[in-house]
């Protein structure tokens, strides 16, 4: 049987400047592709900038990202389109699918011909991405992922168009049952949603073979924990901070950058915790393993997420959760060798959910126990079945 052939459409990609950006999707396509039931070409838009000068900050990495590279034997086109940071929300599908049609066709005239369009966020990406597809004659599958269902829908223009896409799109894939729910809300038929959670790389994620040896590589010499993400506002790295006032026995570090790390800096001064927290910036994704081996366990006090991608990567550690009770959450944590859910999302309810786990916590080996069914086949051989189907029904229409 010939491999399906993917054209990857999305803005959630790493790239040569933000290598762990929306590794996530790479993650699942890499396991896709490893089946050899399918074969990629990724397209990866970047916003255009015109300066790579530091003075310009999170907007000039985009100008250093490479047009073309090759990860993981996947071949990503970084083609830019423009965008009106702030004031472009309503318009920003229609600038990235007038950007994209010259880089598709060129790509579909080149040949071979595409099966389907595999289209990860559903705005703006997801909305261009259905455009594309009718315009080009491709079915598209959707992945929904977390703040396109929790958040963005809350905007009428935006909420129209995910409706209108989510309405032509041949299928759609909601990575937590949370998500499904969420989507139905909003209108998307049952029918048309197929759950796929994220697994986790266990050969990659996976206890270190001397811990003692993994603390002092990244110097934590007291219960420590740790917490992984983006230092941007919904992560909730403010409140695990403030938490940290509550749990005098404890050490927290914080893995990640963004552009809430001065907030974070200056709330952790004046709860006078500077002995107590660390930001040591972000670390490759292959360097996460380390971290997480070396804590005692991790935090994630997220308000919003699709599936937390960071959860099972502790757990695959034998490193055991504290997590905030939303969506997608009690799905990953849900016995406990995983860890706990809080009772609530606030300063309070962390150090409670820490205290908690630590009255009764698991061994290292039970945890990473848990974690090891969530591998990626299932939600490969999942991905398989859906592209198969609508593939098929546009074979059949067509004939």
């Amino acid at each position: 049987m010939m491999p399906i052939r993917l054209l990857t459409f999305s803005t959630l990609f790493p790239n040569n400047a933000r290598p762990n950006h929306g590794v996530f999707v790479e993650n699942r396509l890499r396991h896709l592709v490893a089946s050899g039931a399918a074969a990629s070409t990724v397209i990866a838009p970047v916003p255009w900038f015109p300066s790579s000068n530091p003075w310009f900050g999170d907007w000039a990495v985009n100008a250093g990202v490479v047009r073309r590279e090759i990860r993981h034997g996947l071949t990503i086109q970084h083609p830019r389109f423009p965008v009106l940071p702030k004031v472009g929300m309503a318009v920003a599908p229609l600038l990235l699918y007038r950007a994209m049609l010259p880089v598709v066709a060129r790509l579909i005239a080149d040949g071979p011909p595409f099966d389907a369009i595999d289209a990860h966020y559903l705005y703006p990406d997801g909305v261009a991405a259905v455009w594309l597809g009718q315009r080009f004659g491709l079915p598209v599958v959707l992945t929904a992922r977390g703040t396109d269902v929790s958040l963005i829908p809350r905007f009428a223009r935006p909420r129209k168009l995910i409706q209108a896409a989510i309405g032509h799109a041949a299928a759609v894939i909601a990575v937590s049952a949370a998500l499904k729910d969420a989507l139905v809300e909003i209108g998307a038929p049952d029918s048309k949603i197929t759950v796929l959670r994220n697994g986790v790389e266990t050969a990659l994620f996976r206890p270190p073979p001397d811990r003692a040896a993994a603390r002092a590589a990244v110097g934590f010499t007291r219960p420590t924990l740790i917490s992984v993400g983006l230092l941007i506002e919904r992560k909730g790295h403010h409140r695990t901070i403030e938490a940290m006032t509550k749990l005098p026995d404890f050490d927290l570090v914080i893995v990640g950058e963004g552009p809430e790390r001065h907030r974070l800096t200056a709330l952790t001064a004046r709860a006078g915790l500077g002995d107590r927290v660390r930001l040591p910036g972000a670390r490759p994704h292959t360097e996460l393993p380390l971290f997480y081996g070396a804590a005692d366990a991790s935090v994630l006090s997220s308000s919003r997420e699709g599936w937390a991608n960071v959860l099972l990567e502790s757990m695959a550690c034998g490193t055991p959760v504290v997590a905030s009770p939303i969506w997608g959450n009690p799905e990953v944590v849900r016995a406990p060798a995983a860890g706990v859910i809080t009772r609530e999302n606030s300063p309070d309810g962390i150090a409670e959910g820490v205290r908690r786990l630590f009255a009764a916590l698991p061994s290292r080996e039970a945890t990473r126990a848990y974690a090891e069914p969530f591998s990626w086949d299932a939600t490969t051989a999942g991905q398989l079945e859906v592209f198969r189907r609508v593939i098929a029904e546009r074979t059949r229409g067509v004939s």
